[in-house]
């Protein structure tokens, strides 16, 4: 592969890892939003809500500029329907798959958020919820198709992104989602009234 080719391969691959990064982050950013996660004085101090947005932006860039690159690379030469199609590129087809559906379903529901009114509020949370699982998808891609995998400075960039939006997600699944105990609302036993008329 000549130098002035690799280039698209070089470019792809640092456009994939910053994505996940940017993903990562723009998940907790989102997450610590919610007002019935951690940090509330965090929330208070620092606007969330544009960093997230922005986190977002950055990371639907990077995965079009990630899968846009790949068609100038001559080694893999997916062509157009090898970048849109799932699991049709002869490089690695279940993981590059994956990382298609992923790339299609948070550029979707990235850009979803712009055109909530017409989607309707409800309806555009209820949709935003399933980013979380298109960023897993996500990670899946980058250790299953990532030819840096083994090296240690892919890892620890997404390890510091991801690990806290892991924890933050798992708290916001199991810790926020539990039922709250309901206040008894009958009617008073004839004890209790017999008590108050006393």
């Amino acid at each position: 592969m000549s130098n002035g080719l690799q280039i698209f391969w070089i470019l792809s691959r640092g456009a994939g890892i910053a994505a996940i990064v940017m993903a990562g982050l723009s998940v907790s950013a989102g997450l610590l939003s919610g007002r019935d996660m951690p940090f509330a004085r965090l929330r208070k101090t620092l606007e969330l809500r544009p960093v997230h947005e922005a986190l977002s932006m950055a990371t639907i860039i990077l995965v079009a500029a990630h899968g846009l690159l790949l068609i100038g690379d001559p080694w893999l030469d997916p062509g157009l329907i090898g970048i849109s199609v799932p699991f049709v590129m002869d490089y690695q087809p279940l993981w590059t798959g994956i990382g298609i559906i992923a790339g299609y379903g948070l550029i979707l529901l990235g850009l979803s958020y712009y055109v909530r009114k017409w989607i309707g509020p409800s309806r555009w949370r209820v949709a935003h919820r399933f980013i979380a699982l298109f960023w897993l998808l996500g990670l899946a891609h980058t250790f299953g198709a990532g030819t840096d995998v083994g090296e240690i400075w892919l890892w620890l960039p997404v390890a510091l992104s991801s690990i806290p939006a892991l924890g933050l997600l798992a708290y916001r699944m199991f810790v926020t989602r539990k039922p709250r105990k309901k206040v008894s609302g009958g009617r008073p036993s004839g004890r209790t009234v017999a008590a108050v008329q006393d």
